[in-house]
């Protein structure tokens, strides 16, 4: 399978609802590049974290905002493992973006507009150069309101909460469910009703609830739009 042309996929939706893994093995599928914007916040979160930005009552927006210009967050695929890799400034810190003490200040961090403004001018500059697949909270709303496929998934958050859960439990942690499904529903919250563009779903975005389908499912159902919309050739 391959694009007629260079084209941009918007996939957004709540937290932990596989959003990444599907557009991964979309992206794979079509030959196209996939950008991980979640990653990208998650990535300014735990910059900040790092520099103590970042207080119970909640984040010092203007201290973030001045340390953007010192942040780079780069993506490359580990083939010994088979997955994208987040780098910021260069260190691999794929794991660390997605403990809990990032997943718990996250969304407040990217409610800071300054946040929000600038990693959507670098994930424009991303779309810019090459057709991609975007997942994250606003891409088909904010960042690429003309993109030629929207898409929008969720779960229940019961079922989001049990993936979040085991996914840390495989990578050595040891999550308690109650706190995990309590952070999936606080960042719904969070998301929805930040000032700066909330999630919320586009009016032309295809909805994709996935809390009963299979991966295969949800991965058939997207190639046939975009095959439907002359967008790729099988």
């Amino acid at each position: 399978m391959k694009t007629t042309r260079n084209i941009v996929i918007a996939v957004d939706g709540h937290s932990s609802c596989g959003k990444s893994t599907v557009a991964k093995e979309i992206a794979k599928a079509i030959g196209i590049a996939y950008i991980d914007t979640g990653a990208m916040y998650r990535a300014v979160t735990l910059a900040a974290l790092r520099q103590g930005l970042v207080a119970p009552s909640g984040p010092d927006e203007a201290a973030i905002a001045a340390l953007l210009p010192s942040i780079v967050i780069t993506f490359d695929f580990d083939k010994a493992l088979g997955r994208n890799t987040t780098y910021l400034n260069g260190e691999n810190v794929e794991d660390e973006i997605r403990a809990m003490p990032v997943s718990q200040s996250v969304s407040a961090v990217s409610a800071i507009p300054a946040v929000r403004l600038k990693l959507t001018e670098w994930q424009r500059q991303m779309g810019e150069r090459q057709s991609v697949i975007m997942d994250g909270r606003d891409i088909g709303t904010a960042v690429f309101p003309n993109a030629d496929l929207k898409i929008f998934m969720t779960a229940r958050p019961e079922v989001r909460a049990q993936r979040r859960f085991d996914e840390m439990v495989a990578k050595g942690q040891q999550p308690v469910f109650d706190d995990v499904l309590a952070n999936v529903v606080e960042r719904d919250r969070q998301d929805s009703t930040r000032a700066l563009n909330p999630l919320r779903k586009a009016d032309d975005a295809v909805e994709l609830d996935n809390s009963d389908i299979s991966r295969q499912e949800q991965y058939d159902f997207i190639l046939n739009l975009l095959a439907q919309r002359g967008l790729i050739e099988k």
